[in-house]
């Protein structure tokens, strides 16, 4: 088992920039990378970002590129998200998530392992 805990949400302004963070414990060499997914009230869940545990693989939706930083601290297991120049759009739930990296890493099912998720405002 994976236990994930996102830290780091909060209420910014357009414009503004927050760091998430996603703490990783319990059987973590059972996965390959970590996913960010955001969940906006009456959306779908979407795909953020994803990065591997190793090497140097991150993938981004096109809506955050060139705005969004995924990050990892292998030693700590720690993910981040840097997230710069946010827009009121960008308001949702954003979830940490652990799986395989597969080719599908774009997709939810592709996670077995989820944290519950913090909020992110941003206000025009």
């Amino acid at each position: 088992q994976v236990q994930l805990a996102e830290s780091g949400g909060g209420l910014v302004q357009a414009g503004g920039s927050l760091r998430l963070s996603c703490a990783a414990s319990g059987s973590t060499f059972s996965t390959g990378g970590m996913g960010w997914f955001r969940q906006a009230p009456g959306k779908e869940r979407e795909f953020v970002a994803a990065i591997k545990w190793s090497g140097y693989n991150t993938n981004y939706a096109d809506s955050v590129k060139g705005r969004f930083t995924i990050s990892r601290d292998n030693t700590k297991r720690l993910a981040y998200l840097q997230m710069n120049s946010l827009k009121p759009e960008d308001t949702a739930i954003y979830y940490c998530a652990a799986g395989s990296y597969s080719a599908n890493f774009y997709e939810s099912t592709a996670y077995p392992y989820w944290g519950q998720g913090t909020q992110v405002t941003v206000s025009s």
